[in-house]
C-alpha cells in the first residue's frame, strides 16, 4: 500500500503520497497522454504532484484528470514560473506577469485555489531579493489571506539561501534537490553544499515542521547508470526514491515522468519488498578523501537515523586509547552507532561497534 505522510503544519487530511509526480518532462506528450498519466497515477494511491516546467498544454489536462476529487489531490505552484506564447517554459521576477500566469493556471486547473505558493528557484541571495522587492512574497501571502492559497512554500538548491528563507517564519514546504551524488558532493552544478550545509538544512526543516518535496531524487537519470553514476555504479529507482525518502523532513518524493512509461517504472515502489529498496550500496561511494582512518571529517553525512558519525568515531578512538570520559559522553548519546541500519540488515559483514573497546559502545 502507498505510505502517506502528514504535512506538519497542515491538517490531519493534509497527508502525501510518499511518491508523487513532477511534470517537468510530460509536456511533449499529447493532451489525453497527459490525463491518462494522472488518472492512472491517482488510482494507484499518489496524490501529490509538482506543476512546474511542464509546459501550457499541462494543466487543462491535469485540471480533467483532478475534476471531482480536487480535495484528495495536492499540488505545487511556483510564483515564478512562466509561459511564452508558444506555451514553453521560462521564469520571470515581475510580478504582472506572474499574477497573470497564476490566474490562468488556475482557471486551466479548474480550481479556486492551489494547496502549495511557491517562490519559484530561490538560488541565489539576489533571486530571494528581487521575490521580496519586486512585491512576490506579498503577493502569495495575501493570496493566502483570501484562501486562494494554502500553504507557502519554496524551491532552491542551495543550503545557505534556503536557510535565509526558512528564517521568514512563513515556510511550510520546501522543494529541494536530494539523491546520494548532491549528498556526497559528487553531483553537478545544481548539486550545491557542503555534505554538513545540506544535513543541517534537513534537519532544521524536520525540527520547525517544514516538509520537503524531493527534485531530482535521480541525479537526471546519471545514478540508474553506471557509465553515467558518478560512482561508476548503477542505483535503481526505487533505491534512489527510499534513499531521498529517509532524509530528515521529507514528505514526498516527485521524479518527473515523460509519459506512460517513465510512470508504469514508478509505481510499483509501494508494493516492492525492502530488499528492493534497500539502498546498502551507497556504503561503498565513500568520496576517495575519507578513505582509511576517520578524520571525522562527517563526510559521510547525513546519516538516515542522525548518528554522528564523526563524533562517534572520535568517542571510539579516544575510549580506545583509555579515556574513561569519552565512554562517558558517548553513552549519554541520543543516537549510537548500534542505531545503525545498514548493520542491523547485514550483520554478516561485521561492520559494527567493537565490543571490546569499551562496553558503553553498543
Amino acid at each position: 500500500m502507498m505510505e502517506y505522510r502528514k504535512l506538519p503544519h497542515g491538517n490531519k487530511n493534509e497527508q502525501f503520497s510518499v511518491l508523487g509526480l513532477g511534470m517537468g518532462g510530460i509536456q511533449k506528450s499529447s493532451p489525453a497522454e497527459i490525463e491518462r498519466v494522472i488518472r492512472r497515477a491517482i488510482a494507484h494511491g499518489i496524490n501529490f504532484f509538482d506543476l512546474c516546467a511542464g509546459g501550457k498544454s499541462v494543466y487543462e489536462p491535469f485540471g480533467r484528470a483532478i475534476a471531482g476529487r480536487r480535495e484528495k489531490v495536492f499540488f505545487q505552484l511556483h510564483f515564478g514560473a512562466v509561459y511564452n506564447d508558444k506555451g514553453e517554459y521560462g521564469w520571470s521576477r515581475n510580478l504582472k506577469e506572474i499574477q497573470e500566469t497564476v490566474a490562468w493556471e488556475l482557471e486551466a486547473l479548474g480550481t479556486d485555489y492551489a494547496d502549495f505558493g511557491f517562490l519559484h528557484c530561490v538560488d541565489e541571495d539576489r533571486d530571494f531579493d528581487s521575490l521580496v522587492q519586486e512585491g512576490i512574497l506579498d503577493y502569495i501571502k495575501e493570496m493566502k489571506d483570501q484562501g486562494k492559497v494554502r500553504h507557502i512554500g519554496f524551491s532552491s538548491h542551495t543550503p545557505s539561501v534556503a536557510e535565509r528563507v526558512l528564517n521568514t517564519g512563513l515556510m511550510d514546504m520546501m522543494m529541494f534537490s536530494i539523491n546520494p551524488a548532491y549528498d556526497l558532493e559528487q553531483g553537478d552544478e545544481l548539486g550545491i553544499g557542503s555534505v554538513l550545509e545540506r544535513a543541517k538544512l534537513f534537519r532544521r526543516c524536520e525540527m520547525e515542521g517544514v516538509g520537503i518535496s524531493v527534485m531530482k531524487p535521480f541525479h537526471g537519470g546519471k545514478l540508474l547508470d553506471e557509465r553515467t553514476s558518478p560512482f561508476h555504479t548503477g542505483m535503481t529507482r526505487y533505491q534512489c526514491l527510499q534513499y531521498a525518502l529517509d532524509r530528515p523532513g521529507v514528505l514526498s518524493v516527485v521524479p518527473g515522468v515523460r509519459g506512460m512509461e517513465d510512470l508504469n517504472r514508478l509505481i510499483g515502489f509501494s508494493e516492492a519488498p525492502a530488499e528492493e529498496k534497500d539502498y546498502s550500496i551507497i556504503g561503498k561511494f565513500t568520496p576517495a578523501a575519507a578513505l582509511g582512518n576517520c578524520v571525522y571529517c562527517n563526510h559521510c553525512l547525513p546519516c538516515p537515523v542522525g548518528i554522528d558519525v564523526g563524533l562517534v568515531n572520535k568517542y571510539y578512538d579516544l575510549a580506545l586509547a583509555g579515556d574513561a570520559m569519552a565512554a562517558s559522553h558517548y553513552g549519554k548519546l541520543t543516537v549510537k552507532a548500534g542505531d545503525c541500519i545498514f548493520w542491523r540488515k547485514h550483520p554478516e559483514t561485521g561492520i559494527r561497534p567493537d565490543a571490546s573497546a569499551k562496553a558503553a559502545f553498543r
